[in-house]
Protein backbone atom coordinates (compact mmCIF):
# COMPACT_ATOMS: atom_id res chain seq x y z
CA UNK A 1 0.00 0.00 0.00
CA UNK A 2 1.45 3.03 -1.00
CA UNK A 3 0.19 6.57 -1.32
CA UNK A 4 -3.27 7.96 -0.53
CA UNK A 5 -5.09 6.65 -4.04
CA UNK A 6 -6.75 4.18 -0.99
CA UNK A 7 -6.81 6.36 1.90
CA UNK A 8 -10.69 7.71 2.78
CA UNK A 9 -11.19 9.98 5.73
CA UNK A 10 -13.89 9.55 7.62
CA UNK A 11 -16.04 12.34 8.37
CA UNK A 12 -16.07 11.98 11.51
CA UNK A 13 -12.51 12.28 12.68
CA UNK A 14 -13.12 16.13 10.80
CA UNK A 15 -16.98 16.31 12.15
CA UNK A 16 -15.93 20.37 12.72
CA UNK A 17 -15.88 20.50 8.88
CA UNK A 18 -18.68 21.43 7.02
CA UNK A 19 -19.57 18.97 3.75
CA UNK A 20 -18.64 21.74 1.39
CA UNK A 21 -14.91 22.64 3.87
CA UNK A 22 -14.67 18.59 3.73
CA UNK A 23 -14.95 18.55 0.09
CA UNK A 24 -12.19 21.58 -0.46
CA UNK A 25 -9.93 20.41 1.96
CA UNK A 26 -9.54 17.16 0.13
CA UNK A 27 -9.10 18.59 -3.08
CA UNK A 28 -6.09 20.82 -1.63
CA UNK A 29 -4.98 17.82 -0.09
CA UNK A 30 -5.00 15.61 -3.11
CA UNK A 31 -7.91 13.35 -0.75
CA UNK A 32 -10.19 11.25 -2.98
CA UNK A 33 -12.24 9.24 -0.76
CA UNK A 34 -14.61 10.11 2.13
CA UNK A 35 -16.82 7.89 4.16
CA UNK A 36 -20.05 9.91 5.31
CA UNK A 37 -22.28 9.79 8.08
CA UNK A 38 -25.78 9.71 7.77
CA UNK A 39 -27.11 12.67 10.14
CA UNK A 40 -24.70 15.47 8.83
CA UNK A 41 -25.62 14.74 5.00
CA UNK A 42 -29.11 14.79 6.51
CA UNK A 43 -28.41 18.02 7.46
CA UNK A 44 -26.65 19.63 4.40
CA UNK A 45 -29.34 17.45 2.33
CA UNK A 46 -29.44 14.14 0.32
CA UNK A 47 -29.50 15.27 -2.99
CA UNK A 48 -27.33 18.18 -2.50
CA UNK A 49 -24.60 15.89 -0.51
CA UNK A 50 -24.81 13.60 -3.59
CA UNK A 51 -24.43 16.42 -5.89
CA UNK A 52 -21.63 17.83 -3.75
CA UNK A 53 -19.27 14.64 -3.89
CA UNK A 54 -19.84 13.88 -7.49
CA UNK A 55 -18.98 18.28 -8.41
CA UNK A 56 -16.04 17.38 -6.31
CA UNK A 57 -14.82 14.13 -8.35
CA UNK A 58 -14.88 12.20 -4.36
CA UNK A 59 -15.74 8.40 -4.21
CA UNK A 60 -17.80 7.65 -1.22
CA UNK A 61 -16.33 4.27 0.16
CA UNK A 62 -18.82 3.59 3.22
CA UNK A 63 -22.05 5.23 4.37
CA UNK A 64 -22.31 4.84 8.31
CA UNK A 65 -24.44 4.00 10.00
CA UNK A 66 -27.15 1.84 10.09
CA UNK A 67 -28.03 -1.00 12.50
CA UNK A 68 -29.69 -1.10 15.74
CA UNK A 69 -31.85 -4.17 14.90
CA UNK A 70 -32.29 -5.81 18.22
CA UNK A 71 -35.09 -4.22 19.98
CA UNK A 72 -38.16 -6.79 20.99
CA UNK A 73 -41.00 -4.02 21.00
CA UNK A 74 -43.03 -4.43 17.52
CA UNK A 75 -43.40 -1.19 16.66
CA UNK A 76 -39.43 -0.27 18.13
CA UNK A 77 -38.60 -2.78 15.45
CA UNK A 78 -40.38 -1.86 12.57
CA UNK A 79 -39.18 1.38 12.53
CA UNK A 80 -35.73 0.37 13.22
CA UNK A 81 -36.38 -1.62 9.72
CA UNK A 82 -38.00 1.12 8.19
CA UNK A 83 -34.75 3.50 8.91
CA UNK A 84 -32.58 0.75 7.48
CA UNK A 85 -34.11 0.68 4.39
CA UNK A 86 -33.90 4.29 4.33
CA UNK A 87 -30.22 4.48 4.95
CA UNK A 88 -30.14 1.68 2.05
CA UNK A 89 -31.60 4.17 -0.23
CA UNK A 90 -29.44 7.01 1.19
CA UNK A 91 -26.57 4.89 -0.06
CA UNK A 92 -26.99 4.82 -3.48
CA UNK A 93 -28.27 8.25 -3.50
CA UNK A 94 -24.71 8.72 -2.67
CA UNK A 95 -22.95 6.29 -4.85
CA UNK A 96 -22.00 4.02 -2.30
CA UNK A 97 -21.93 0.50 -2.49
CA UNK A 98 -21.61 0.00 1.49
CA UNK A 99 -23.79 0.67 4.27
CA UNK A 100 -22.37 0.12 7.85
CA UNK A 101 -24.12 -1.40 10.17
CA UNK A 102 -24.06 -1.16 13.82
CA UNK A 103 -26.38 -4.18 15.59
CA UNK A 104 -27.80 -2.28 18.61
CA UNK A 105 -27.33 -3.31 22.38
CA UNK A 106 -29.45 -5.34 24.60
CA UNK A 107 -33.05 -4.71 25.26
CA UNK A 108 -33.60 -2.68 28.12
CA UNK A 109 -34.26 -5.02 30.80
CA UNK A 110 -32.63 -7.89 29.01
CA UNK A 111 -29.52 -10.20 29.54
CA UNK A 112 -29.54 -12.51 26.40
CA UNK A 113 -26.98 -11.75 23.77
CA UNK A 114 -27.81 -14.48 21.79
CA UNK A 115 -31.13 -14.05 21.25
CA UNK A 116 -30.39 -10.33 20.79
CA UNK A 117 -27.60 -11.35 17.58
CA UNK A 118 -30.27 -13.65 16.84
CA UNK A 119 -32.87 -10.44 16.11
CA UNK A 120 -30.16 -9.15 13.97
CA UNK A 121 -29.82 -11.89 11.66
CA UNK A 122 -33.71 -11.66 11.25
CA UNK A 123 -33.60 -8.22 10.37
CA UNK A 124 -30.72 -9.01 8.11
CA UNK A 125 -33.16 -11.19 6.41
CA UNK A 126 -35.48 -8.68 5.99
CA UNK A 127 -33.14 -5.60 4.93
CA UNK A 128 -30.36 -7.88 2.19
CA UNK A 129 -33.16 -8.20 -0.60
CA UNK A 130 -33.86 -4.78 -0.24
CA UNK A 131 -29.97 -3.73 0.15
CA UNK A 132 -28.99 -6.11 -3.28
CA UNK A 133 -31.48 -4.46 -5.44
CA UNK A 134 -30.32 -1.23 -4.73
CA UNK A 135 -26.76 -1.88 -5.43
CA UNK A 136 -25.35 -1.78 -1.44
CA UNK A 137 -23.82 -4.41 0.57
CA UNK A 138 -24.65 -4.75 4.17
CA UNK A 139 -21.21 -4.30 6.58
CA UNK A 140 -21.62 -5.58 9.77
CA UNK A 141 -19.46 -3.99 12.38
CA UNK A 142 -18.48 -6.01 15.52
CA UNK A 143 -17.59 -2.70 18.33
CA UNK A 144 -15.29 -3.63 21.16
CA UNK A 145 -16.93 -5.89 23.97
CA UNK A 146 -16.99 -2.72 26.29
CA UNK A 147 -20.26 -1.72 23.83
CA UNK A 148 -21.60 -5.04 23.91
CA UNK A 149 -24.41 -3.70 26.76
CA UNK A 150 -25.66 -0.39 24.98
CA UNK A 151 -24.33 -0.26 21.29
CA UNK A 152 -23.42 -3.42 19.72
CA UNK A 153 -24.11 -7.23 20.93
CA UNK A 154 -21.83 -7.95 17.77
CA UNK A 155 -18.12 -8.34 19.50
CA UNK A 156 -16.12 -10.20 17.43
CA UNK A 157 -15.15 -10.89 13.33
CA UNK A 158 -16.12 -14.44 14.40
CA UNK A 159 -19.46 -13.56 15.43
CA UNK A 160 -19.92 -10.97 12.73
CA UNK A 161 -18.93 -13.35 10.10
CA UNK A 162 -21.57 -16.26 11.78
CA UNK A 163 -24.26 -13.42 10.94
CA UNK A 164 -22.86 -12.83 7.57
CA UNK A 165 -22.60 -16.12 6.13
CA UNK A 166 -26.34 -16.91 6.24
CA UNK A 167 -25.93 -14.48 3.48
CA UNK A 168 -24.30 -14.26 0.43
CA UNK A 169 -21.22 -12.27 0.39
CA UNK A 170 -22.57 -10.03 -2.20
CA UNK A 171 -25.56 -8.93 0.40
CA UNK A 172 -23.93 -9.22 3.89
CA UNK A 173 -20.00 -9.17 4.79
CA UNK A 174 -18.06 -7.33 7.87
CA UNK A 175 -16.51 -4.32 8.81
CA UNK A 176 -12.85 -4.80 9.75
CA UNK A 177 -12.31 -1.97 12.40
CA UNK A 178 -8.74 -2.31 13.93
CA UNK A 179 -9.64 0.25 17.15
CA UNK A 180 -12.70 -2.43 18.19
CA UNK A 181 -10.56 -5.92 17.31
CA UNK A 182 -6.84 -5.86 17.82
CA UNK A 183 -7.52 -6.94 21.24
CA UNK A 184 -8.53 -10.67 19.66
CA UNK A 185 -6.26 -13.15 19.34
CA UNK A 186 -8.36 -14.86 16.88
CA UNK A 187 -9.22 -11.83 14.81
CA UNK A 188 -6.27 -12.44 11.96
CA UNK A 189 -7.59 -15.78 11.65
CA UNK A 190 -11.41 -14.53 10.97
CA UNK A 191 -9.88 -11.97 8.41
CA UNK A 192 -8.64 -15.12 6.65
CA UNK A 193 -12.07 -16.29 7.00
CA UNK A 194 -14.14 -12.88 5.50
CA UNK A 195 -11.18 -12.22 2.75
CA UNK A 196 -11.72 -16.00 1.09
CA UNK A 197 -15.32 -14.89 1.62
CA UNK A 198 -15.12 -11.72 -0.30
CA UNK A 199 -16.60 -10.35 2.69
CA UNK A 200 -14.78 -7.88 3.96
CA UNK A 201 -16.56 -5.12 2.57
CA UNK A 202 -15.02 -2.12 4.79
CA UNK A 203 -11.90 -1.60 6.39
CA UNK A 204 -11.35 1.29 9.00
CA UNK A 205 -8.50 2.52 11.10
CA UNK A 206 -7.73 4.13 14.68
CA UNK A 207 -5.32 3.40 17.21
CA UNK A 208 -5.91 2.77 20.87
CA UNK A 209 -5.04 4.90 23.31
CA UNK A 210 -5.12 4.99 27.82
CA UNK A 211 -6.40 6.12 29.46
CA UNK A 212 -9.97 6.33 28.00
CA UNK A 213 -12.00 9.50 27.93
CA UNK A 214 -15.43 9.63 30.18
CA UNK A 215 -17.59 7.65 28.28
CA UNK A 216 -15.21 6.03 26.28
CA UNK A 217 -17.20 6.56 22.89
CA UNK A 218 -14.62 9.38 21.56
CA UNK A 219 -11.22 7.33 22.78
CA UNK A 220 -10.35 6.36 19.42
CA UNK A 221 -6.86 7.39 18.76
CA UNK A 222 -4.57 9.15 16.21
CA UNK A 223 -2.67 6.99 13.69
CA UNK A 224 0.25 6.29 15.52
CA UNK A 225 -0.20 7.16 19.33
CA UNK A 226 -1.17 3.95 20.60
CA UNK A 227 -0.95 0.22 21.17
CA UNK A 228 -1.90 -1.35 18.12
CA UNK A 229 0.65 -1.96 14.98
CA UNK A 230 -1.48 -0.60 12.25
CA UNK A 231 1.22 -1.91 9.05
CA UNK A 232 0.72 -5.15 10.39
CA UNK A 233 -3.13 -5.23 10.40
CA UNK A 234 -3.13 -3.47 7.19
CA UNK A 235 -0.88 -6.48 5.96
CA UNK A 236 -3.42 -9.12 7.45
CA UNK A 237 -6.30 -7.70 5.34
CA UNK A 238 -4.19 -7.39 2.49
CA UNK A 239 -3.19 -10.43 2.58
CA UNK A 240 -7.12 -11.74 2.79
CA UNK A 241 -7.15 -10.37 -0.74
CA UNK A 242 -8.48 -7.18 0.69
CA UNK A 243 -8.07 -4.38 -1.96
CA UNK A 244 -10.86 -1.52 -1.11
CA UNK A 245 -10.31 1.52 0.40
CA UNK A 246 -8.99 2.19 3.77
CA UNK A 247 -10.91 4.79 5.76
CA UNK A 248 -9.43 6.86 9.11
CA UNK A 249 -12.45 6.88 11.84
CA UNK A 250 -11.39 8.72 14.75
CA UNK A 251 -13.67 10.18 17.24
CA UNK A 252 -11.29 12.27 19.59
CA UNK A 253 -12.58 15.80 21.40
CA UNK A 254 -8.99 17.15 21.02
CA UNK A 255 -9.21 16.14 17.30
CA UNK A 256 -12.56 17.96 17.08
CA UNK A 257 -11.04 21.30 19.24
CA UNK A 258 -8.79 22.50 16.37
CA UNK A 259 -8.66 23.53 12.87
CA UNK A 260 -10.29 20.44 10.42
CA UNK A 261 -8.15 21.17 7.40
CA UNK A 262 -4.80 21.00 9.58
CA UNK A 263 -6.01 17.43 11.36
CA UNK A 264 -6.81 16.32 8.02
CA UNK A 265 -3.43 17.12 6.56
CA UNK A 266 -1.90 15.57 9.89
CA UNK A 267 -4.41 12.48 9.26
CA UNK A 268 -2.83 11.78 5.54
CA UNK A 269 0.80 12.21 6.73
CA UNK A 270 -0.16 9.73 9.69
CA UNK A 271 -1.60 7.02 7.22
CA UNK A 272 1.40 7.26 4.75
CA UNK A 273 3.76 6.88 7.85
CA UNK A 274 1.65 4.11 9.61
CA UNK A 275 -0.23 2.23 6.87
CA UNK A 276 0.46 3.39 4.18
Amino acid sequence: MTGLDRFSVNQMTVRQLSLPELADSCAESGIGKVGLWREPVRAYGLRETAALVRSAGLEVTTLCRGGFLTATDPGERAAALADNRRAVEEAAALGTDTLVLVSGGLPPGSKDLRAARERVADALAELAPCAEEHGVRLAVEPLHPMFAADRCVVSTLAQALDLAERFPAHQVGVAVDTYHVWWDDQAPAQIARAGAQGRIHAFQLADWTTPLPAGVLNGRGRLGDGSIDLREWCGRVAAAGYTGPVEVEIFNEDLWARDGREVLKETAERFLEHAG
